[in-house]
């Protein structure tokens, strides 16, 4: 709903609305009699700052203060103990009478002093195990004052919060509607307030976003003029800039926060939208270059003839409901801005590359000093980072001095600035990193505590962050434009060089090969089932890419190029485009970082090998000149269905043939595996019956052919697999988003574990897949497979590397070379005695192809992956990683294969699977022929 807001400057009251988490069951005195309201200083009261309040009552008759007793939510204040651990708040009590009570001369009123303590003995309660507990004392109290002998009592309603600004996730939008009514309420406030609920996450909540500008015309005219022109035509409003013709323009300040267990990102917001949209001045404490003190102003008539601000409160609202990092999945979202994976990131990541804002501020919380970027090296190459980095380190300073200004907070520090490495800014799965592909001063914030303090340095920084903006807007806005025009020209500056170094500092440009430039003309995309492996992911990568905000096409006519025939409907994308940092960042190879010390989180992004699909570059302009539509819509794939025998062929090559398969058997339908490769059948292809995979054309993409009278080939027969996930919430995700039917460990068929969590009594008789560095370091410990030894570099290495896949049931679906993701820096340095070996690493000296593992030379040539049947238990254990956070989905099929093997091979198989329906002698036990 759009709304234009008229009104005057109004104040912005505390809610009182009552969210107590913590049940309090009151103590009941017969014999008490309340006989008046307590009167109280203050009725706020926090749980990172010690507050005292005085306490006055008129009592109706002279009491004796030695009968005077306290009680808070119904318990006396000495049963209310500070946190000793472990949920234990049995400590000594943090509420205290520090003065009185005292009995007033010829009176019945009675007075005292208390005061509200630590009750976690410190003001900073961004200890982990604190932060999840210290929001079962925020509530509503009832503060009495009681006369123990005659039962008279006065009491009052108080409020105990982490700090005064905190709300809960259900106190959110009623704090924005409060916001939003004071505006109206001011007939002289016209500035334009927009409330837009932009998804739901997970469990169904609302993510809210919040515009707020001079008027609704500010709005229509950025989105609907200048941003097109900036990303379609940057040069002309250079000359508008240059000439000082361009007239009234905004641009946008986009405030986020993803980590709503990192309070202070929610609540700044607020508190910064409640100042913007209420206040006629703002005037802060900030400093000079000097270190100097000064006085700063914002007249909000001026700003907002500059900026336009936009407020993503949340992007997980989960997680401010459970008080988590991650959403209801537990997936970090931090992790995932470029893969959106997540629905959140989906939605979230779809509206910064509509909006395209100039300045990103994302407000995060705890690390050792209140830290503001830019980021150490390496960088990603695809920013133009020499026209980012001056105004970032720029914005930052701004930021920090405006935050220690109004803050007890003394220093700030950058790590570009004041740490060598570490905090790099390589992956844009972080949302600030993510929002400099799309040319914004993007900057993660990180308060060090959860505090009282910590907010209000977290609300300096957007007050910092605004004055640099509207004392600077058309140098930013001028930079913003020269990176679409490099875009847009393809042109692959060289100034960008000197920022990109290795580990010794030496500058090492983008790396371009036998190239003359560091991009590509074109990517093309085949969509094609004869040129693409895997059509529905080339789709996915195209509806991807137009939600990210990047121009994609399509041919309208076969076209050959460089000997290579596209027919009509291959997906182009042209590279002379405003964005092209961010498609480079998604399909390109990626870079070896490995000689670097240190590296904050991994970062392979490259989406053809992670996703499994074949892209090409053209390095030849203009080839697609005149053969090509603009792309504004892509509809996923679905299967289709030739003629009407009775059993169909569905090729094993795409993730929703696993989820096909997992629907057919949870049904009770005939689904048979190819144990061989023979004629039209390719080992690991499923048999269906027509009947049944007619009902599934318009839910799964599949490609499917009928399968002819005769064709005699082994198979094994399908049943359900149960299966547990013993290992990350991500996993679980994984083998849910595939259709499995997932478990406990006790009754299922197969345990799946990237954790290492292997229990040899718990998966005997059963099969065992381990993946990553601790699964198989849990199967060594436990001395179970004779012969078997895991080595690596370190747990946190990680690297895509080119692998040498052994044809085998297991590994059905997948070429011979295959590009492969390892997360844990591990390899297998020898198998046990009679396992079948399914994936090496390879053993050409350029295996590795990007990534950050130092000594992955170790691992060339080395086993990747195998199997072995030992005893009573199916062990499967990987190196590489499956199933990492649900973006390697490449490789799902490869788990999919191990998991429906395990449990084929407790079922008859049979031999001439064709229409003539003779069953042949049993077939093999699931796990190949090899």
């Amino acid at each position: 709903m759009k709304k234009q807001l008229a009104g005057g400057l109004a104040v912005f009251m505390l809610m009182t609305a009552a969210a107590p988490v913590m049940s309090v069951t009151a103590e009941t005195d017969a014999e008490e009699n309340s006989v008046t309201g307590l009167e109280l200083s203050r009725s706020l009261f926090s749980l990172t700052e010690i507050r005292t309040v005085e306490v006055e009552a008129d009592l109706g008759t002279e009491a004796d203060p030695e009968n005077i007793i306290f009680k808070f939510g119904g318990q006396d204040i000495s049963e209310w103990g500070s946190w000793s651990g472990d949920g234990q708040y049995d400590g000594e009590p943090f509420i205290t009478v520090t003065e009185g009570p005292e009995l007033a001369e010829d009176s019945s009123v009675i007075t005292a002093e208390l005061e509200f303590g630590l009750p976690y003995g410190t003001d900073d309660l961004s200890n982990r195990t604190i932060r999840t507990e210290y929001q079962d004392l925020i509530g509503d109290y009832e503060l009495a004052l009681i006369d123990s002998e005659t039962g008279v009592r006065a009491a009052g309603e108080v409020r105990l919060n982490v700090y005064d600004e905190f709300l809960f996730n259900d106190e959110l939008k009623p704090a924005i509607d409060e916001i939003f009514a004071a505006a109206e309420e001011d007939t002289e406030n016209e500035r334009y307030l927009e409330y837009q609920k932009v998804g739901e996450s997970a469990e169904g909540r609302d993510i809210h976003f919040v515009i707020l500008a001079r008027d609704e015309a500010a709005v229509d005219t950025y989105l609907e003029e200048t941003l097109p022109a900036a990303l379609e035509d940057p040069a002309s409003l250079l000359d508008n800039l240059e000439n000082d013709m361009m007239g009234d323009y905004q641009v946008p300040i986009w405030f986020n926060n993803i980590h709503p267990d990192e309070v202070e990102g929610v609540d700044a917001q607020i508190e910064l939208l409640k100042k913007f949209a209420l206040e006629d001045e703002i005037i802060f404490e900030t400093s000079d270059e000097n270190g100097e003190a000064f006085g700063a102003a914002l007249n909000m008539d001026d700003v907002l003839d500059d900026a336009i601000f936009l407020y993503l409160i949340t992007s997980n609202p989960d997680g401010r409901e459970a008080n988590t990092r991650t959403n209801a999945h537990g997936f970090d979202l931090n992790r995932d801005n470029t893969y959106q994976t997540q629905v959140e990131t989906q939605q979230v990541n779809e509206l910064i590359s509509k909006w395209t804002p100039l300045s990103f501020l994302d407000m995060h919380g705890y690390v050792d000093g209140f830290l503001i970027e830019p980021a150490t090296p390496p960088h990603n190459p695809n920013f133009e980072y020499d026209l980012l980095i001056d105004n970032m380190f720029g914005q930052a300073h701004a930021m920090g001095r405006a935050g220690t200004g109004v803050s007890q907070l003394d220093s700030y520090f950058i790590p570009k600035a004041d740490w060598g490495d570490g905090w790099d800014d390589m992956t844009p799965a972080y949302t600030a990193i993510y929002a400099m592909l799309h040319g914004s001063l993007g900057h993660t914030i990180e308060v060090p505590t959860l505090s009282q303090d910590s907010l209000y340095a977290m609300v300096g920084t957007g007050l910092g962050a605004t004055h640099f903006v509207t004392e600077n807007k058309d140098e930013l806005f001028a930079n913003q434009l020269q990176i679409f025009e490099r875009g847009v020209n393809g042109e692959d500056n060289r100034a960008v060089d000197e920022h990109y170094v290795n580990a010794d500092g030496e500058s090492i440009g983008r790396v371009r090969g036998e190239h003359d430039s560091f991009f590509p003309d074109y990517y093309v995309i085949p969509a094609d089932e004869d040129s693409q492996k895997n059509v529905l992911e080339a789709y996915k990568m195209a509806e991807y890419l137009l939600r990210n905000g990047i121009n994609i096409e399509e041919t309208t006519e076969e076209t050959e190029i460089n000997g290579t025939t596209y027919p009509a409907g291959t997906f182009v994308v042209p590279m002379n485009q405003a964005k092209r940092g961010l498609a480079n960042a998604v399909l390109y190879s990626g870079d070896d970082v490995s000689d670097w010390g240190a590296m904050y989180d991994p970062i392979v992004v490259n989406f053809p090998a992670l996703r499994g699909f074949d892209t090409d570059e053209i390095r030849e302009p203009g080839s697609f000149d005149g053969v090509t539509a603009e792309v504004d819509n892509v509809e996923l794939p679905t299967g289709d269905v030739t003629g009407n025998p009775p059993k169909q062929i569905v090729k094993n090559n795409t993730n929703d043939a696993i989820k096909l398969v997992n629907d057919l058997l949870a049904e009770g339908k005939n689904v048979e595996v190819a144990a061989e490769n023979k004629g039209r059948i390719t080992q690991g292809d499923f048999i269906v019956e027509t009947s049944d995979l007619q009902e599934y054309t318009d839910i799964y993409y599949f490609e499917a052919q009928p399968l002819g009278n005769g064709q005699n080939f082994e198979t094994s027969i399908l049943s359900q697999p149960a299966v547990a996930a013993a290992g990350s919430p991500q996993l679980y995700f994984t083998l849910n988003q595939l259709g499995f039917h997932v478990t406990e460990e006790a009754e299922a068929d197969i345990i799946v574990d990237d954790s290492g969590n292997f229990n040899a009594e718990t998966a005997e008789g059963k099969a065992y897949i381990g993946m990553g560095a601790g699964a198989l370091e849990s199967v060594q410990e436990s001395g179970v497979l004779e012969g078997f030894e895991v080595d690596g570099t370190g747990g946190r290495h990680e690297g895509l590397v080119k692998a040498d896949i052994i044809q085998h049931q297991l590994t059905s679906g997948y070429s011979a070379d295959e590009l492969l993701y390892v997360t844990t820096g591990a390899w297998i340095s020898q198998i046990p005695e009679g396992a079948e070996v399914l994936a090496e690493f390879a053993g050409a000296y350029d295996f590795y192809i990007a990534g950050w593992w130092p000594g992955h030379n170790a691992a060339q040539g080395q086993t990747m992956a195998f199997s072995y049947e030992n005893n009573d238990t199916d062990f499967t254990l990987f190196a590489n990683s499956l199933a990492f956070r649900a973006h390697t989905e490449h490789s799902y099929r490869m788990l999919a294969n191990t998991i429906f093997a395990s449990t084929a091979s407790e079922a008859e198989g049979k031999r001439g699977q064709g229409n003539n329906g003779n069953q042949g002698q049993q077939g093999n036990n699931g796990r190949g022929n090899n």
